[in-house]
């Protein structure tokens, strides 16, 4: 318990001293919700989306999973995608991975770790969708591209979607893009999957093929 009444403290001196610099803060953001982006994450606690972006509160829509898998039955997912698009209006849905992975590293070892191997499956899909690339290369390097591909994917299977495909349809401007995050140094990597229409996501889909 002491270590969470530590954290109440924590809150109450962060209000305290965003009230003291920025007097209306807290009324401006109660008033409205307006975010540009929507970003899908890795759960690691590590990978804190409005921190490692420097955004403020209420500019990020975040729903976050373990290895940031998109499927097209995760009804959770799908509805945080469905709200961000069709409600909040955002611009940009940016599927966001890590590397150092620990659902990645699972899945490319097959790890058996209980419940989440069920969800992991997805991933080793895309393992053994990519077996040829992953296989050629360097051992240590492998996981690294495992969740390169991983992000392509998933940023894939969110074009895929009937939220973003009705959203292009109706001529909505939503593009969708692929990150990785380095926790050794801090920095995002733009993996240059920037799709804007359903068109695009055929040709990406033919590139990942072809890998």
């Amino acid at each position: 318990m002491a270590e969470l009444r530590e954290l109440l403290e924590n809150n109450r001196r962060w209000a305290e001293r965003v009230r003291a610099q920025e007097p209306a803060f807290f009324e401006d953001l109660n008033a409205i919700q307006r975010p540009e982006i929507l970003w899908i994450g890795c759960s690691d606690s590590r990978v804190p989306a409005n921190q490692i972006t420097g955004q403020r509160p209420g500019e990020v829509f975040v729903h976050r999973n373990v290895a940031n898998v998109v499927v097209h039955t995760d009804l959770n997912c799908l509805s945080v995608l469905q709200y961000a698009i069709d409600v909040l209006m955002v611009r940009h849905v940016i599927v966001c991975g890590h590397y150092g992975c620990g659902g990645v590293r699972a899945a490319y070892f097959r790890s058996s770790l209980g419940l989440i191997d069920n969800w992991l499956r997805h991933v080793q899909d895309v393992r053994q969708k990519h077996a040829t690339e992953l296989d050629v290369l360097a051992e240590q390097d492998r996981e690294d591209r495992l969740c390169e591909l991983n992000v392509l994917e998933q940023a894939v299977h969110v074009c895929e979607t009937t939220i973003v495909q009705d959203a292009w349809a109706r001529g909505q401007q939503v593009t969708v893009h692929a990150w990785l995050y380095r926790l050794d140094d801090g920095l995002l990597r733009d993996l240059e999957f920037d799709v804007d229409s359903a068109a695009e996501v055929m040709a990406m889909q033919a590139a990942l093929s072809q890998r």
